[in-house]
């Protein structure tokens, strides 16, 4: 569960914050939509024990972030907007200096991590210093560092920025995988595409405040999974790789 009670944060005249509050439960993805300078990155930041707040809590699952940091971040991945990386290592190598930190079993993490890259198009690349990444690639590999220990909360800012449509999928898919298994998820985005098909719950953040909360059948949500014009790009793909001709 993700706890945010009346979190504030100014920076010199401009309250970027103000009074936020909303909760996750487990196993639900709420969305957070805004324009850009609303304040979601300056809340995700927050929330995810990068900068402190003037006022206000965040609870992890249950765990005071401010209080017992190291406890509750054991329970919490982070994909900000612009990852940062230590950029002469391996795209293998980053993941794996992450699992030794996280106290993650060696084979068990780079077994799923194989698998990630795989499925977001990464493999083959892997062993390759990462200032040689692309920025999306910089973004896939944010991802699947964020997600690589399955934790029980999980911050997104802009997330899925930078994807390629068949890891956008990979990625929603994987998303809803551990949404299943009952992690909470907060999710920013300014594109409302992106939280329409994604989210439980959708919060519009403004000038630094919620204004407004909507639940999924209030806007009409298409349904989970790829849509029509997604679905016609994977049969492309699929049949590339199968070496027939694309219908």
């Amino acid at each position: 569960m993700i706890e945010i009670t009346r979190v504030s944060r100014r920076y010199g005249p401009l309250l970027a914050l103000d009074q936020v509050s909303l909760e996750v439960r487990p196993g639900k993805i709420v969305g957070l939509l805004g324009a850009n300078g609303a304040g979601k990155s300056t809340l995700l930041r927050t929330a995810a024990g990068l900068q402190i707040p003037d006022s206000g809590t965040v609870r992890i699952v249950g765990i005071d972030l401010w209080q017992r940091p190291e406890d509750a971040k054991a329970h919490l991945g982070f994909a900000p907007e612009e990852p940062t990386f230590y950029e002469e290592l391996s795209a293998e190598q980053y993941v794996a200096f992450l699992a030794g930190v996280r106290g993650l079993d060696a084979e068990a993490a780079k077994k799923r991590a194989r698998d990630l890259f795989t499925r977001l198009g990464l493999a083959g690349r892997t062993h390759e210093p990462v200032f040689r990444f692309s920025h999306g690639m910089r973004k896939k590999l944010s991802f699947i560092a964020a997600v690589l220990h399955r934790p029980k909360a999980l911050l997104f800012d802009e997330a899925l920025e930078g994807f390629d449509v068949g890891a956008a999928i990979a990625a929603r898919e994987e998303l809803q995988a551990l949404a299943a298994e009952g992690t909470a998820m907060l999710f920013s985005s300014h594109v409302t595409e992106t939280i329409e098909r994604q989210c439980d719950r959708a919060i519009i953040l403004h000038r630094g405040r919620i204004v407004h909360t909507l639940e999924r059948a209030a806007w009409g949500a298409p349904r989970p999974g790829p849509s029509p014009l997604e679905q016609e790009f994977l049969m492309v793909l699929r049949a590339d790789s199968s070496g027939k001709e694309p219908l």
